[in-house]
């Protein structure tokens, strides 16, 4: 079997990735207990949160950039392949129904497409080409911001989505789980969450996916935050599209306003289920059209809308 030119020069590649390093101590760790094996699985797993904190500074400065540019109507959009591509596509199905983001708004880019989410695409993740043919097909903006995930931050999908999104003048962070990698230099706030060599050598949906899931929790959330989709810690967004939903919905207005349960149901009917809206109208006494119109006028910041009611 004849190997093509670039197999050795990839192999090398890898060979100095510390998410890809070797773990002689643990050679032995099929024949361990299995008790053992989840002992050290998760005291690997505790080293994590950790190298996320050492990244926070550069984590809020990204999260500032990407509010800023979706307060002006931009979007999120993340780009990876494989464990990473899945990471970002889970993150924004759960923007809609967690904040009430538009469809859209919030977009994850697998490299190979919606099938890559359950089964290996060949070759995919190795396609510059790729990640710009997906981007083009979103009509990218300077207004946007493209979040490319990579744990080895050498990911061509990755380091390719956001080398064209930078050229089109949108925002770009790269998040790897090694130091010097390309994907952060590529982009213009780089994250780099060093976790070091995994149990299983090069399995990176162990603590790299795991500090990825947490870096984009935060990227989401706290944009989210930053742009009025909460008040205070609740989720006053939230889209009550089943019965769990609307129980969480009457609660979380509740707690925001401490009304009996007859006003509760009374404000959500006047404003059509909408949880921001009846909270405004129970605490500034104004009618369904006029909370419409202050959250309107505020960007749909409640806190905002609150202080222009009360004058």
């Amino acid at each position: 079997m004849t190997s093509t030119p670039h197999h050795p020069d990839l192999r090398s590649q890898l060979e100095t990735l510390a998410t890809e390093a070797f773990r002689p101590e643990l050679a032995e760790i099929d024949r361990m207990p299995t008790l053992d094996i989840a002992r050290a699985m998760n005291g690997e797993d505790a080293t994590v949160p950790a190298a996320v904190a050492e990244r926070l500074p550069e984590i809020a400065a990204a999260i500032d950039a990407v509010a800023a540019r979706m307060a002006r109507g931009g979007r999120l959009v993340y780009a990876g392949a494989g464990t990473a591509g899945r990471l970002g596509v889970l993150d924004a199905s759960e923007c809609p129904p967690t904040f009430n983001t538009a469809p859209g708004q919030v977009v994850g880019l697998i490299a190979g497409g919606p099938d890559a989410m359950v089964t290996s695409v060949e070759g995919a993740e190795d396609s510059a080409g790729l990640a710009r043919a997906d981007l083009d097909a979103l009509g990218l903006t300077a207004d946007d911001a493209v979040v490319g995930v990579s744990a080895s931050g050498r990911t061509p999908y990755a380091v390719g989505a956001v080398e064209h999104a930078r050229a089109l003048g949108a925002l770009t962070v790269g998040l790897a789980c090694n130091r010097g990698s390309a994907l952060a230099s590529a982009a213009e706030h780089g994250i780099e969450v060093v976790t070091g060599p995994e149990l299983i050598t090069g399995s990176t949906r162990l603590k790299a996916g795991t500090a990825q899931k947490l870096v984009l929790n935060m990227l989401s959330t706290i944009t989210m935050i930053r742009l009025g989709k909460t008040y205070g810690n609740l989720m006053v967004d939230v889209r009550a599209s089943n019965e769990k939903l609307r129980a969480r919905s009457r609660r979380i207005v509740a707690l925001a306003t401490g009304a009996a349960d007859d006003e509760i149901e009374r404000a959500l009917t006047a404003t059509d289920g909408e949880v921001k809206h009846a909270i405004l109208t129970l605490l500034a006494d104004v009618d369904g059209p006029t909370a419409a119109r202050l959250l309107e006028d505020s960007g749909g910041h409640l806190r905002a809308a609150l202080a222009a009611a009360r004058g």
